[in-house]
């Protein structure tokens, strides 16, 4: 079998009782790595500690895993100024945490003949959040429905790093001015007592 180092470094071809004996000198595992290659490639490791890193790395590669939801936010042709700001907070929100968001305009009655006015709404929506998202799917009409989907222009992955990295810091923060505080309210021995 062809034999690789704990570190890495290429041992050569040996025999399986000198590798089990080297492993035996090094207290490490023999692992075969390549069972399929000719000779069969066998590494000298801790077997535990790399079962413990390769799970420490998987815990870590689905916490940084970001799912993107789609959003639904439903507006109305002739909707109130103050609705529409209400709304368009919420879409904010939505495309800050990474999410895409699904506009709709829901046309009742006669409002179905004055397509115009839901493309204008779902375009002035757009002009307002081109900082934040991109218009992934313009605004097409769906039966008595408009369409149009904002996609966020950072990925969810860098949004949720970013949260975790703003926690840390403020629990340190946190931290730090607990110790100062500490600090500040230990008892000091005045100059004129005696000891």
């Amino acid at each position: 079998m062809r034999l690789v180092g704990p570190s890495g470094e290429q041992v050569g071809v040996v025999r399986v009782e000198d590798a089990l004996r080297l492993a035996e000198e090094a207290g490490l595992d023999l692992v075969e790595v390549a069972p399929d290659a000719r000779p069969p490639v066998c590494k000298l490791m801790d077997y535990g500690k790399f079962k413990y890193e390769s799970a420490m790395k998987a815990r870590d590669a689905r916490r940084n895993q970001a799912n993107t939801q789609l959003k639904e936010i439903q507006f109305r042709p002739k909707i109130d100024q103050h609705d529409y700001a209400t709304k368009m907070g919420h879409i904010e929100r939505f495309l800050k945490g990474g999410d895409k968001v699904k506009c709709i305009v829901r046309f009742r009655g006669r409002e179905q003949s004055r397509p115009e006015l839901g493309i204008r709404l779902l375009q002035r929506v757009a002009e307002e959040m081109d900082e934040l998202g991109t218009v992934e799917s313009h605004p097409r009409q769906d039966g008595r429905n408009m369409v149009m989907v904002l996609a966020p222009t950072r990925k969810k992955a860098e949004v949720k790093s970013d949260q975790r990295r703003r926690r840390e810091e403020a629990r340190a923060n946190r931290r730090a001015e607990k110790h100062a505080g500490k600090a500040r309210n230990a008892p000091v021995a005045s100059s004129g007592e005696q000891a």
